[in-house]
């Protein structure tokens, strides 16, 4: 059996240990998939960033809308409205009428109704309150003769309903009407924003006092204050 020289096994072992050579194509594909795990960690950190802005922005609009709610629900709800016949107690519609009865909430606190005469009172029709002389649309209605019987009655104009005319919502206009009997042809004219629950004897009492040819009263009747209140 022949001997391999020692110098020919150092040469045959260094062939053996010789550094294994990647290729060009596994560099790539490596680059790629480092690349892919990259897009992929951005893409899901952007995904659950904007997804954590707008549960945030959710969530501070579902406590605005709370906050809302609790406010409207926090105002009066009721006025009595005291007269020189005597208290009438009224029911806010806060949910139909919010912005005329925010406007009328605001005026009561200043003082706007206190000393408010009742200028015009037409049996069976409305008694208003308010400084203007004419009293508008109710007496063209009733000049020309139109006749309740033959109009469709709408439950927001029933009688001892409480509205405003809707030309009128300014500080020094703001008007006070209250109906003595089912009008539905005021439908154009007016805003109910509550209803009589109490005093509709008073109502009645200032139907009947003395009247001109105009509608004005002979006598000074009017609200000599309001007092608002969250309960009755």
């Amino acid at each position: 059996m022949a001997r391999i020289k020692p110098q020919a096994l150092l040469i045959q072992s260094k062939k053996k240990k010789g550094p294994t050579r990647i290729s060009i194509t596994t560099i790539v594909m490596c680059n790629l998939i480092i690349a892919l795990i990259a897009l992929s960690l951005v893409a899901t950190y952007r995904y659950w960033s904007r997804r954590s802005l707008d549960q945030s922005g959710s969530d501070l609009s579902t406590l605005e809308d709370i906050g809302g709610l609790v406010k409207k629900y926090d105002l009066p709800g009721y006025a009595i409205l005291n007269t020189s016949k005597g208290p009438i107690t009224v029911e806010l519609f806060k949910d139909g009428s919010p912005e005329v009865v925010d406007r009328f909430l605001d005026l009561c606190q200043k003082g706007h109704f206190k000393g408010m005469p009742f200028s015009h009172v037409i049996k069976h029709y409305v008694i208003k309150g308010g400084g203007s002389q004419g009293l508008g649309a109710a007496e063209d209605w009733i000049s020309k003769g139109k006749l309740r019987s033959q109009l469709v009655t709408r439950p927001k104009h029933e009688a001892f309903m409480l509205g405003t005319t809707k030309n009128r919502l300014d500080d020094k206009g703001f008007e006070l009407v209250i109906t003595t009997a089912p009008i539905p042809d005021l439908n154009d004219k007016l805003i109910v924003f509550g209803r009589v629950i109490k005093g509709e004897d008073v109502v009645q009492e200032i139907e009947e006092v003395d009247t001109d040819e105009h509608y004005r009263p002979k006598s000074s009747v009017g609200i000599t204050g309001v007092i608002l209140k969250r309960e009755i």
